[in-house]
């Protein structure tokens, strides 16, 4: 799935792992991705923690899932140049649908906690 996301892959995420459940995405904040404040807009923020989600969802290729619901917390700020990594890891799937938290770490400090709901779809063909 993420060989095919166009929209990540523009704004320079590199998907470091991906297994049963669980994806690593990286991201470096780029000087268009700031907001009025200069600091990281929360929608890019909130981009990386999804595309981490979607990953983790997606790794075994079975269904099409896809987000139902996600909420985001900004813990810290993050500014130009720093290298953002997102882990998502699945805490439960029933039936169709999941729940999957992702950590947005700048190093070892935390910039987001991210909690994604998710849904499969169909097989894919």
């Amino acid at each position: 799935m993420f060989e095919t996301d166009r929209a990540s892959k523009n704004l320079g995420m590199r998907l470091l792992e991906a297994t049963d459940g669980r994806a690593v995405v990286e991201m470096v904040v780029g000087p268009l991705m700031l907001n009025g404040y200069d600091i990281a807009h929360g929608g890019l923020l909130f981009t990386l923690a999804d595309t981490a989600f979607a990953c983790a969802c997606n790794v075994d290729g079975g269904g099409v899932t896809v987000a139902s619901g996600a909420d985001v917390t900004f813990v810290a700020p993050a500014h130009e140049g720093d290298v953002l990594v997102a882990t998502a890891e699945e805490r439960v799937v029933y039936g169709r649908s999941g729940v999957y938290d992702v950590t947005v770490r700048r190093g070892e400090e935390i910039v987001a906690e991210f909690r994604g709901r998710s849904r499969t779809l169909a097989a894919r063909g």
